[in-house]
């Protein structure tokens, strides 16, 4: 897949999203938000692609939005508009597929950039990351799904404080508020992604795919509505899954399963 300002990779049963506008701080653009949906499509699709890894080139994670592209624009509106089109399609897309997603910060992520960071399955961060909303600095809101997870993270209060006071934190501050899943050394960050997606990329997709839907709409279910949908997913996949029955079948011969991903 030839992207302009994505490289699109895949190695084995592992995927790897990488933001590669460097020279722009890996900000998004309106080629970007096209260039990442059609990556994410990709790893939506694709039931041999069993864990994804999003992180970037350079020293950047994602410094937001083009605020360049937006002063430029006639209509700075209807940009917006277009790179959150192809931003927010891509992130849904992530986030309901089966495969888990890793997300490796290796640098400041900032507005979109901290917004898609915290959209991960599990989320890994260079000693040296850093995090600000960014947004109300420039007068904006956010975007890029931030206004619903991030609330759910660390309750409306830090939410809020993050959105409108946008202090710049350390990535052990943002493994304290539980916005980070694991903080490594630098050199160490890359080799830790993809060993977490390998081992990943190992396990039953299926039932992966069921937890990320399973938490996903607990946000927003009632009891009922919850225990409902585990029954039918639990069902599904005692009925459904190979995986399932190999696990069952490795549980009561004392073995270890062996996951192929259907």
């Amino acid at each position: 897949m030839k992207l302009d300002t994505i490289q699109f990779s895949i190695d084995g049963p592992v995927a790897t999203i990488l933001l590669h506008r460097p020279d722009a701080a890996n900000s998004f653009n309106l080629q970007m938000g096209q260039d990442l949906l059609a990556a994410a499509n990709r790893c939506a699709s694709d039931p041999a692609i069993r864990a994804v890894i999003l992180t970037a080139e350079g020293r950047m994670f994602c410094a937001g939005g083009d605020v360049g592209g937006f002063a430029a624009a006639d209509n700075p509106g209807e940009l917006l508009r277009g790179i959150t089109t192809g931003l927010h399609a891509a992130i849904q897309r992530l986030q309901r597929m089966n495969a888990p997603l890793v997300v490796a910060v290796n640098g400041v992520a900032a507005g979109a950039g901290m917004s898609i960071a915290i959209t991960g399955d599990f989320v890994l961060a260079a000693e040296s990351a850093s995090f600000t909303m960014a947004y109300t600095r420039i007068g904006l809101s956010p975007d890029g799904s931030s206004s619903f997870f991030l609330p759910r993270l660390v309750g409306p209060l830090q939410a809020k404080r993050l959105m409108m006071l946008n202090p710049m934190l350390s990535a052990a501050e943002a493994l304290e508020l539980g916005l980070v899943s694991e903080v490594l050394p630098d050199a160490e960050l890359p080799d830790a992604a993809r060993k977490l997606a390998g081992q990943l990329a190992a396990g039953p997709t299926l039932a992966y795919g069921a937890v990320k839907r399973l938490v996903a709409d607990s946000l927003s279910n009632s009891l009922d509505r919850q225990l409902e949908l585990e029954t039918r997913m639990i069902a599904d996949l005692a009925n459904d899954s190979e995986d399932a029955r190999a696990g069952i079948a490795a549980f009561l011969a004392k073995q270890k399963p062996q996951f192929n991903g259907r």
